[in-house]
């Protein structure tokens, strides 16, 4: 049977991955559906094309078991994550590191403090969605009493709220980066820091520059009242910073993702009942579906209304399909075509990366979606990478540095068109302001071309002990 096999041409590779765009653009933008549906025909496209190359139904649905089985550790952690940010939204965990988020802002370094806020909420919460929502809304309408640019604060905002959601290990795009290049998770955070921590340093500088002569005579009143509703609805006692620090401990003796996280959930269902006093079915609600908050604040009740279990079965939805997609691809040779094609131009360390960037921009341009920006690139790229000698690492934080920072500056994203609905500014206007997400690609491409952090793949047998820990995936 194998013999009766073709392989796929160039063209014939990509006429998947323009269905796919296709799908998305008319079931995301035009019909402002999910994008599970369109994902799902773009399965049934690679599928007909496989059977044309003569793959029987069998090798096609091992292809997508296959591609679906390499994201469940991610999967896995995710479905964590969801239980841990019920746990601490119930237990005060997260009003509390929210709560010293917003006394940090100062009037006189607004766009610095702005940036500071959105990432210390973006970093605590994982979402960057929730951040811009919220706080992000209230400093837009402190921005406007203090005339300071309301397309540099918003600028400001983002940057913030997308350093969290790159590198908070509870945020869903670090994890599915992680999962799709199969790192361990927080290996993949560790390596993302060269990238992440100049470009935010960078960006705060400039924020500095762009806030000097700031006005002073407005009162923040939006964010004191957040203070104040935090304060009055929750025991903010520094006994919760113990559920942080667990896994940060955790982290440190090198514990496994998925551990690490349910033992930070854990603590945090202890502390509910202990300081909130929240009874036990109440935390086990939250666990589940969710916190729901009723403080009587609107802009606080939709910052705390979110995690549970179920709030994850969407992404993993997403995920679920992306990744069939993908084992499609894989299994028909369709993603090798491509890859050999894009190596024919990407012959050194800078181009491959460069490539990558490029790609998982244009993902976010032609399909709009961060997820698929994420996971199309990846399994493309991946075995390029194996094949150039580079440790999946670097593939992943590419996929951050690029496909999650560059997703809310498209306006008919849906990051960015979330963002401009949240913050009143198209994202047009901020983006020549979002700095952290402008610099990001900027240094991954310069440490590319430079190799400076560009890690090879250990050789077999001599892997490293932090390389064998937490989200690994392996075949026979």
């Amino acid at each position: 049977m194998n013999d009766d096999r073709k392989k796929p041409s160039l063209v014939l590779a990509l006429v998947p991955v323009g269905a796919l765009i296709g799908f998305l653009a008319a079931g995301v933008f035009a019909l402002e559906a999910s994008p599970h549906l369109p994902m799902i025909l773009g399965c049934a496209v690679a599928a007909v094309i496989g059977k044309g190359l003569g793959y029987d139904w069998k090798a096609l649905q091992g292809g997508m078991v296959k591609g679906i089985s390499i994201a469940m550790p991610a999967v896995l952690v995710l479905m964590a994550i969801g239980i841990l940010i019920g746990a601490w939204v119930a237990s005060g965990v997260v009003p509390l590191l929210v709560f010293y988020g917003l006394k940090l802002l100062s009037p006189e370094v607004f766009l610095v403090a702005s940036c500071v806020i959105c990432a210390v909420v973006s970093i605590s919460t994982g979402s960057s969605w929730s951040t811009a929502g919220t706080v992000g809304v209230a400093l837009m309408g402190v921005a406007g009493g203090l005339d300071v640019s309301l397309g540099m604060a918003a600028g400001a905002v983002v940057s913030g709220a997308y350093f969290g959601d790159k590198l908070s290990p509870l945020s869903d795009t670090t994890n599915l980066a992680a999962g799709v290049a199969e790192v361990p998770l927080f290996t993949h955070i560790r390596h993302m820091l060269w990238t992440t921590g100049p470009s935010f340093l960078i960006a705060l500088a400039l924020f500095g520059i762009l806030g000097r002569g700031a006005g002073e005579g407005a009162n923040p009143a939006q964010v004191e009242g957040l203070i104040e509703t935090l304060q009055n609805e929750f025991n903010l006692t520094p006994w919760l910073f113990l559920a942080p620090l667990s896994v940060i401990a955790l982290i440190a003796l090198r514990m496994p993702a998925l551990p690490a996280i349910l033992i930070g959930a854990a603590v945090g269902a202890v502390l509910g009942p202990a300081v909130q006093g929240v009874s036990g079915g109440e935390m086990y609600t939250a666990m589940q579906g969710g916190y729901a908050a009723s403080t009587g604040d609107a802009q606080v009740d939709e910052l705390l209304s979110r995690g549970g279990l179920e709030s994850m079965f969407g992404t993993i939805g997403i995920i679920i399909c992306a990744m069939a997609f993908g084992g499609l691809m894989e299994c028909t040779g369709m993603l090798a075509a491509i890859a050999n094609g894009v190596l024919k131009i990407a012959r050194s360390t800078g181009s491959l990366v460069v490539s990558t960037l490029a790609t998982c921009v244009g993902m976010n341009i032609a399909a709009p979606d961060q997820y698929l920006s994420i996971v199309v690139p990846g399994r493309m790229y991946k075995e390029a990478y194996a094949k150039a000698g580079l440790a999946p690492k670097n593939l992943s934080r590419c996929l951050e540095d690029a496909g999650t920072l560059s997703s809310p500056l498209v306006p008919w994203n849906t990051c960015g068109a979330f963002m401009m609905g949240a913050l009143g500014v198209n994202p047009l206007v901020y983006l020549p302001f979002a700095f952290f997400n402008l610099l990001c690609p900027v240094v991954s491409a310069v440490l590319g071309f430079t190799g400076w952090t560009m890690e090879k793949a250990p050789s077999s047998g001599s892997e490293r002990p932090e390389e064998s820990r937490g989200l690994s995936v392996h075949f026979p």
